[in-house]
């Protein structure tokens, strides 16, 4: 089954899709993107994510080339065409392409770039019994709420966490957790669920939302407030969520084991909310 390539409304092999050394999105990280994934072979949450790729465009002043009924359209066609069984589909969208000057271009029109790979599960054993983290300074830039391409401080931060062993990298700033390099995090304690408010210091997961959603429906206490890195760590329970991780079991952050009792184990208030998860795409 192919990898499909889409540019400015033209599907093709993945291998033949190519846009211009001088695309702004090359030259200067001018764009956008989402990632969706199917259950199923649907597109999961697809209003969602176009709504959020819709907020971050003009966040930026970027013109979107379709309607967002158009791009559901594209994101269909294009994992009908794939044939996988599951499907992981990136979208882009970048300023276009323009003589290199650090103003917008008046007459650029946007690149629209989507690819369809086969969506490859996370290792059902690694989900049962979580991962290991670090922190690190958040060294991003302010607007974190934009699905911006410019993606150079997570892609160290993430690079950082393999080298020592972990999973992933979460981020501190002003001594208070905001979030991690691929996804949101949030913590447990006394059977309340805590994680990072929304708004310019964390890019708010569409996964985020309905993990939210779900601990609400549980009879789960929730509160979205930032918390400080100390306070972190006396967690009773962290986990992890995203469109790639779902509900991920944090079991060790910094080396400090994370879990009932310090025990370096998922919680229960994790495997509910993972349990809820997978009732709801399963």
């Amino acid at each position: 089954m192919p990898d499909i390539g889409f540019v400015n409304g033209r599907f093709m092999p993945l291998e033949e899709a190519t846009v211009s050394v001088e695309d702004r999105g090359f030259q200067f990280g001018d764009g956008i993107y989402e990632v969706i994934r199917t259950y199923h072979g649907k597109p999961f949450q697809l209003d969602a994510h176009l709504a959020r790729f819709e907020r971050s465009a003009k966040a930026i002043e970027l013109s979107l080339p379709w309607s967002v009924h158009q791009w559901a359209t594209h994101v269909r066609d294009g994992i009908t065409r794939s044939g996988y069984a599951e499907s992981k589909v990136y979208l882009q969208l970048t300023r276009g392409a323009a003589p290199r000057d650090h103003v917008f271009p008046a007459s650029a029109k946007p690149t629209a770039v989507m690819t369809v790979r086969e969506m490859k599960p996370m290792d059902s054993a690694i989900q049962t019994s979580g991962v290991a983290v670090m922190t690190m300074d958040d060294w991003r830039w302010g607007r974190c709420d934009i699905k911006s391409v410019n993606l150079l401080a997570n892609v160290m931060a993430r690079q950082k966490a393999k080298q020592a062993g972990a999973f992933e990298a979460l981020f501190i700033r002003n001594g208070q957790v905001t979030e991690g390099a691929v996804s949101n995090v949030m913590m447990v304690k006394a059977g309340r669920v805590l994680t990072a408010p929304e708004g310019e210091r964390i890019l708010s997961g569409v996964t985020r939302t309905i993990v939210l959603e779900l601990a609400h429906k549980e009879g789960l206490p929730v509160e979205e407030r930032f918390v400080s890195s100390d306070e972190f760590l006396r967690a009773d329970e962290i986990f992890l969520t995203g469109t790639t991780v779902e509900v991920l079991p944090v079991i060790r952050v910094d080396g400090k084991a994370i879990g009932p009792g310090g025990s370096g184990k998922p919680g229960p208030v994790t495997k509910r909310l993972q349990a809820a998860f997978q009732r709801l795409v399963g």
